[in-house]
């Protein structure tokens, strides 16, 4: 059974940054391309940053040059680094694959605030 565990969130400041991670188990990530998602209460949720298989990377215009995603297929473990966070980054974040294979974990809640 796959399982996706996210982690890393918390309260900080405008300007500040968190690094979240997703670690999986019962699945090897490196045939898949992986995403991190967001959502905001009331929002739908969006796709924020996905990494290839072969590590390419690409991102939302909202997050683009703030936020950095990495994978770790030894560990099955992905990283979003966020830095220059913004009041509108406050929401759960997910990972998932592009496709939303899997269940969707918990989620890790990030609020941006003053």
């Amino acid at each position: 059974q796959v399982r996706l565990v996210e982690s890393g969130g918390g309260l900080v400041q405008p300007g500040g940054s968190l690094k979240l991670s997703c670690a999986t188990s019962g699945i090897n990530l490196r045939p898949y391309t992986m995403a991190w998602y967001r959502q905001a209460p009331g929002q739908q949720r969006e796709m924020v940053a996905v990494i290839g298989h072969d590590a390419r990377k690409d991102y939302a215009d909202s997050v683009k040059g703030r936020f950095t995603n990495s994978r770790d297929t030894l560990e099955n473990t992905l990283f979003l680094q966020m830095n220059s966070l913004k009041l509108d980054d406050t929401a759960t974040y997910y990972c998932n694959t592009r496709g939303v294979a899997f269940n969707w974990g918990p989620g890790t809640q990030v609020t941006v605030s003053s």
